[in-house]
């Protein structure tokens, strides 16, 4: 997968003022005390504090997007310059396997991800924060300057819009003409599986088998369901 621009790193430990059990004895968090423990047992001590922040990212912007649905610049701006800068990873090196999609709680945990780690975190979380998924796609592309399958979000104002690239390749926010370096391969979001060829439908996002798997590790990690 495609390789980021070097970037820095969050602090997301220096973010969180109090301690963990603290948090959750005070009833300060909505994320299960099991994936804290979970995360902190397979990731050590300092996993559960960024998914807090995580938590802090998202109650702060929640409010943002529910009263300028109109008006999504600031959330997608946070939501992409928020994991963007967790430090890019290969999967090989950092799970042991060619391909391997993160949930997350993997992600933020392990404090490492590549691309499509990246894009599912952003979709997810955009989705948490009211974003109707019809207006979000994840898209496969063919990264032209690198040679390299790559993945990204894309975001539809309208469904007739040119959408906007949330990307780790580039920081900057762009229209999707703008990105004449990314060659689209598929796209999909919860319901639907598109091809670029008109962007025609063809078929539900089960079809995408490790967006599947993905979700099956995530409903296990969170008790919920996406």
């Amino acid at each position: 997968m495609a390789h980021p621009r070097p970037r820095p790193l969050l602090t997301f430990a220096a973010a969180l003022t109090v301690g963990v059990s603290a948090v959750v004895q005070a009833g300060m968090t909505d994320l299960p005390g099991e994936l804290l423990a979970w995360a902190e047992g397979r990731f050590g001590p300092e996993a559960p504090k960024r998914l807090l922040v995580w938590q802090r990212l998202v109650a702060e912007t929640r409010p943002m997007v529910a009263s300028r649905p109109q008006d999504p610049a600031l959330p997608l701006a946070r939501t992409n310059d928020f994991f963007n800068q967790v430090p890019y990873a290969l999967d090989m090196n950092h799970w042991g396997m060619e391909d391997y999609w993160a949930t997350p709680p993997e992600l933020l945990g392990s404090f490492g991800g590549d691309c499509e780690d990246y894009s599912i975190a952003k979709y997810l979380t955009l989705k948490d924060l009211g974003v109707p998924i019809s207006m979000l796609r994840i898209m496969y592309v063919r990264a032209l300057n690198l040679n390299e399958s790559h993945m990204v979000l894309l975001y539809y104002p309208r469904p007739d819009a040119e959408p906007l690239v949330l990307d780790n390749l580039v920081g900057e926010i762009q229209l999707a003409s703008e990105r004449t370096d990314l060659e689209p391969v598929y796209s999909f979001n919860d319901d639907d599986l598109w091809l670029p060829s008109g962007f025609t439908r063809k078929g539900g996002s089960a079809q995408v088998r490790q967006w599947k798997d993905m979700l099956q590790r995530l409903d296990r990690q969170t008790g919920a369901h996406h």
